[in-house]
């Protein structure tokens, strides 16, 4: 246990002091927040995240034992942007993106996904598998007249070759949807587990169908926290009743670990609307999962 007292914990994630870069693994914020459809809020999702990980210092994972604090980790801070500029916000994160051998995102919309992607197919040479926890498909053409909100990153990743449609899986998807864009996200081979389906088969059936779905495929995982029912995670600016609970969530990623994930965001955590901080702490804890998985 730290002999820091957790209130008294420095502000980076997990308490890591500032740097500059890692050979190993990169936490990096991206306050972004231009493309939201309801309500607003995301730009302070990182500061939230980081704040809440101090629960999170004071040992290894219980069960894959890792310490991440040990790993070869530098927290950033956050990325530059275009203050007003959705455009030109998403290429500065592309470009800075391009920097870091393997990122861990905090957000922020999810819009930040797609320069996310842009940046790591570059970096692998080829399209990546995709494990998408949301309560949204997010593969809208377009949003209220808008071509890159924070509903529609993966339909661009998939038109832009970013993905491999068929070794995508989006998780806890629940949301109301327009037949036509569930049936372009459909016909592209992209594999949808709802809510509903997740709460039936259970966490290690959930986590098999994943581990088929990717495979072997270097692969991305992107975690909106609305995928987490209302519940767990009040604090999000498209809340959708029916979700998944923390545990279920979590008992997923542990049972996913072994893929070949090359990196990762948490988004959309929007705090003015959270609650003692339950859900920038379930945002942090799903970054912190990732960090420990079994590798």
């Amino acid at each position: 246990m730290s002999l820091v007292p957790t209130f008294a914990t420095p502000p980076g994630f997990l308490g890591l002091p500032p740097r500059a870069g890692s050979t190993g693994t990169t936490i990096a914020g991206i306050p972004l927040d231009l493309g939201t459809t309801n309500r607003a809020g995301t730009r302070e999702g990182p500061a939230a995240i980081r704040r809440a990980s101090r629960m999170l210092v004071d040992g290894a994972h219980p069960v894959t034992r890792v310490d991440p604090r040990a790993l070869d980790l530098a927290d950033i801070g956050d990325f530059r942007l275009a203050l007003g500029d959705l455009a030109g916000s998403l290429a500065l994160i592309e470009q800075q993106a391009a920097e870091h051998q393997h990122l861990v995102a905090l957000g922020g919309e999810h819009g930040i996904t797609l320069p996310l992607l842009r940046a790591l197919a570059k970096r692998v040479g080829g399209p990546l598998a995709l494990v998408h926890f949301d309560a949204h498909c997010d593969t809208w053409p377009e949003s209220f007249g808008q071509r890159f909100s924070h509903g529609q990153p993966f339909f661009h990743a998939i038109e832009e070759g970013l993905l491999d449609p068929k070794r995508m899986i989006q998780i806890g998807i629940r949301s109301p949807v327009e037949p036509e864009t569930m049936a372009w996200t459909l016909g592209k081979g992209v594999t949808i587990l709802s809510a509903q389906a997740v709460h039936e088969m259970g966490p290690a059936s959930v986590a098999a169908g994943i581990v088929d779905v990717v495979g072997p495929a270097p692969a991305y995982l992107s975690f909106d926290i609305d995928a987490l029912d209302p519940a767990f995670a009040p604090g999000t600016g498209t809340p959708e009743i029916g979700g998944l609970a923390s545990w279920q969530a979590q008992a997923i990623l542990r049972r996913i670990g072994g893929l070949d994930f090359r990196g990762m965001d948490v988004v959309e955590v929007a705090p003015a609307y959270d609650h003692a901080e339950i859900t920038a702490l379930a945002a942090a804890t799903i970054a912190w999962e990732y960090l420990c998985r079994a590798v």
